[in-house]
């Protein structure tokens, strides 16, 4: 992997890596629809101000509907899956959770895109979904409904980013491309408009407590939509339109180390062995997926 490439990815870990100690903030104080839409409202104004420094022509080339139909799945499902979760579960758990995203890429290609499904890699899915089960079964958390139910909402969380890789090849590159710095903005302002009325129906059912004049709420959202939205989709819709749909979701296997890491320094969370024993039957699914030669889907043969 290129040297800025990988860069950008180590940044993007980073900041992915903090969404989730934000979301573990403001979830269970503004509602999920209400801190998702925050999100992808923030994540947009930062883009237009970024866009406009940078000087940038609004010239969606005949893609704006694809950008927000990408934004829909990529930002509006998982932003408001994690942000359910987030009222149940540890911000270091839905960080571990988001690494199955290779995994749900993977499925999802094989069903619907005629990705090659190999042996190795139906380990990998294997491997995996155990970590998960670990994680479940003998984490801090005791088991319950509300944590399979929070488990489940970061997998679709999960499987709306791995379905977003293939959207973008499909929509977007295959069709000769366009800014990723527009692809970013165009998919924002689509979850924007896709989350507003989940947002308005919620904050009319729902008690705030207060919440909603707090300030270091809002400073978390602030940081959340500028730092872990605007600027984190800008790296990574550059990371796919450099390298294709599956290489930059490796990104997920280094969220769960940054979001454990920001949980227990930020929030006070329990770091167990079921963190480490989950973390690496995922990390081993992962490589298996990924990484090993002949599971490596080869991207640049098949038009990404």
């Amino acid at each position: 992997m290129p040297l800025p490439a990988l860069t950008r990815l180590l940044v993007l870990s980073a900041l992915w890596g903090a969404s989730f100690l934000f979301m573990r903030i403001t979830a269970p104080e503004l509602g999920a629809f209400s801190t998702a839409f925050f999100r992808v409202l923030f994540g947009t104004i930062g883009l237009i101000a970024i866009l406009a420094a940078l000087r940038v022509p609004w010239n969606f080339r005949g893609k704006a509907g694809a950008a927000l139909l990408i934004g829909v799945v990529n930002s509006r499902i998982p932003f408001a899956m994690f942000s359910l979760a987030a009222q149940v579960l540890p911000a270091g758990y839905s960080a571990m959770f988001n690494a199955t995203t290779p995994l749900m890429g993977l499925l999802i290609g094989a069903v619907l895109f005629a990705e090659p499904l190999t042996c190795e890699r139906v380990i990998g899915v294997g491997f995996g979904l155990v970590g998960v089960g670990v994680l479940v079964q003998m984490g801090p958390v005791p088991l319950s409904t509300s944590l399979l139910l929070g488990a489940l909402a970061c997998l679709i969380a999960a499987s709306g980013y791995g379905l977003a890789g293939f959207l973008v090849k499909r929509f977007i590159t295959d069709r000769g491309g366009l800014d990723s710095r527009l692809l970013a903005l165009g998919s924002q302002i689509g979850a924007s408009l896709a989350l507003a009325p989940w947002m308005l129906a919620e904050t009319a059912t729902r008690e705030s407590h207060g919440a909603w004049t707090q300030l270091n709420i809002w400073a978390a959202m602030l940081v959340l939509g500028l730092a872990c939205t605007s600027l984190a989709y800008l790296l990574y819709f550059r990371l796919l339109q450099d390298l294709g749909p599956v290489k930059p979701l490796t990104v997920t296997m280094l969220v769960p180390l940054f979001g454990v890491f920001w949980g227990a320094l930020f929030l006070d969370e329990t770091i167990t062995f079921a963190h480490a024993l989950g973390g690496l039957l995922i990390a081993i699914a992962l490589w298996l997926i990924l990484f090993k030669k002949n599971s490596t889907l080869d991207v640049s043969k098949r038009g990404r």
